[in-house]
């Protein structure tokens, strides 16, 4: 039996005050086409006229096999879709066509639309008005919508990096597996549904493809209010956007890795680690893989977090969050002759994830050698993101800087300086990193290249991270040393400023010279 023969394939008729175009569209249905079918559902999504009775009269001479519901409430646009596709996925269908019952998208086409799938060559395929130039208008599509769309589809594909000649139409194929695969029941109940689950087939990493469809505009009344499908729908790829770069509650970017941005603390450091002399290195960061392992291949000798907790040194690469005070006590690695002695010890967002980090900073002491250093870094809660979240009353999480979710303490410089005095350190080196830009010009899983952010923006950042550090300052990276012992008049003084001492290794940072003391 051929893949054409076997493929399970539905249609979903999604129905909204149609009774007038109902019976002509499942009428226009290919008869060729009809043989291929193996289920059809006609979701009459509470119409306020007889859509539902002119459903169930056409069941009775019906030469494919339909079946008809009535919504008990209006469930909108999106809401009938969800039906649609737990009804296919319920059936064990292969694929799911969704035609709409107006008649502005021909059924003439369901053999193109669903042959892609059948063939093994896309997830989902989407019927576009505008892949051939001037059909749209040709069609009927007035010219405010043709604009809209053209508009709308550009700044869509701009932000996701997609390549899709149209976001907005409605004549859509899946295969039922692609949906199986993603949240979709997640979506919004209206006309946001269909943005939305393309973000969804792009976070996923599902084939899209489009084929070209006439365009039809007659009588059908239009429920779509266009300024504010407009504004909704950006909004929507503006957060898929920022959960991909780990701003935000992370929900839509269901599947992405969280990419350390380059040019960061952790990637300088590296630099210029990977460039010294063999080095005794503590690494106590959550990240360990990807800091300890290219410092092993630069031959630097790494102790790791997990070694310290007893745990295989090689199985647990991977990104997670060690609360260090409720996981190990460091005064007793302190008194360890096997532990003890760094050259070097890496701290990178460490201290935002304990509780008490003036306790661990002052057990660091005794395993540093005098001449070596501690390396941290921290997310800064005076960068003007965070102030702007709070001040709108949005205090909620994201994924990364100082609102990360792991974070139990927050911390801006001055904070930072005055713990790192108060647990005696001596802070060498304080350097400023701005927005992590990188993470916005990343490719997206969707066919086609990111944007990259002008970088006339980027160095206005990087002026402002420099000389206004409080506000533009995304987050820190320091260099401590043990200070010295303090006289008595000295230890008198409560909440010393620190001043910063600028070493002489020099090194770049973000296209900037600063300097970084590693011994």
């Amino acid at each position: 039996m051929s893949d054409l023969e076997s493929t399970r394939i539905g249609i979903l008729v999604v129905a909204y005050n149609a009774q007038a175009t109902l019976a002509s569209v499942l009428d226009r249905i290919p008869a060729d086409f009809r043989q291929r079918i193996t289920a059809v559902l006609v979701s009459d999504d509470h119409s306020g006229d007889a859509t539902f009775q002119v459903g169930v009269d056409y069941l009775t001479n019906a030469d494919i096999p339909i079946e008809v519901a009535y919504q008990p409430r209006n469930l909108g646009y999106g809401g009938n879709q969800k039906v649609g596709y737990h009804w296919a996925i319920a059936h064990n269908l292969d694929v799911v066509v969704m035609l709409h019952a107006d008649g502005q998208y021909a059924p003439e086409f369901l053999p193109n639309m669903v042959d892609p799938i059948v063939n093994g060559n896309a997830d989902a395929v989407f019927g576009s008005r505008m892949a051939t130039a001037g059909a749209a208008r040709k069609g009927g599509m007035p010219l405010y919508k043709y604009l809209g769309n053209k508009l709308l589809t550009e700044v869509q594909n701009r932000l996701t990096g997609a390549s899709l000649t149209e976001w907005h139409s409605g004549y859509r194929a899946y295969r039922v597996k692609a949906l199986r695969d993603i949240p979709f029941e997640k979506n919004d109940q209206g006309f946001r549904f269909d943005t939305q689950i393309i973000l969804q087939l792009i976070e996923a990493e599902k084939k899209i493809t489009e084929i070209p469809i006439p365009t039809f505009y007659g009588d059908e009344v239009c429920y779509v209010n266009g300024l504010g499908y407009a504004r909704d729908i950006i909004a929507d790829v503006l957060r898929y956007r920022a959960h991909r770069i780990g701003l935000g509650s992370g929900d839509l970017a269901f599947r992405s890795k969280l990419e350390r941005p380059s040019g960061g603390p952790e990637t300088t450091l590296l630099d210029e680690l990977a460039a010294s002399r063999p080095l005794r290195i503590l690494n106590l960061s959550t990240e360990f893989g990807s800091l300890s392992l290219p410092l092993i291949r630069a031959g630097h000798d790494v102790i790791d977090l997990p070694q310290l907790l007893n745990r295989d040194f090689q199985s647990t690469f991977s990104e997670i969050d060690v609360m260090l005070d409720d996981q190990i006590d460091l005064f007793e690695v302190a008194t360890s002759h096997e532990y003890s002695s760094f050259d070097v010890i890496l701290a990178l967002d460490v201290f935002a994830r304990v509780r008490d980090p003036e306790r661990l900073l002052r057990a660091l002491h005794p395993i540093l050698r005098p001449s070596g250093t501690l390396f941290t870094s921290v997310a800064n809660i005076e960068h003007w993101y965070p102030r702007m979240r709070i001040s709108a009353g949005f205090f909620d999480y994201d994924q990364r800087g100082s609102l990360d979710t792991t974070h139990l303490r927050l911390f801006s410089r001055r904070s930072m300086n005055r713990l790192a005095v108060r647990s005696g350190w001596t802070i060498t080196t304080s350097t400023s990193f701005g927005l992590p830009f990188d993470l916005f010009t990343k490719r997206s899983p969707a066919k086609g290249s990111g944007r990259t952010v002008p970088k006339w923006v980027q160095k206005i950042d990087r002026f402002l991270s420099k000389h206004w550090p409080s506000m533009f300052s995304y987050s820190f990276l320091y260099g401590l040393k043990p200070a010295a012992p303090r006289s008595a008049s000295m230890a008198s003084t409560s909440n010393p400023e620190p001043s910063t001492v600028e070493m002489n290794v020099p090194f770049k940072v973000s296209n900037r010279e600063s300097t970084l003391s590693v011994l």
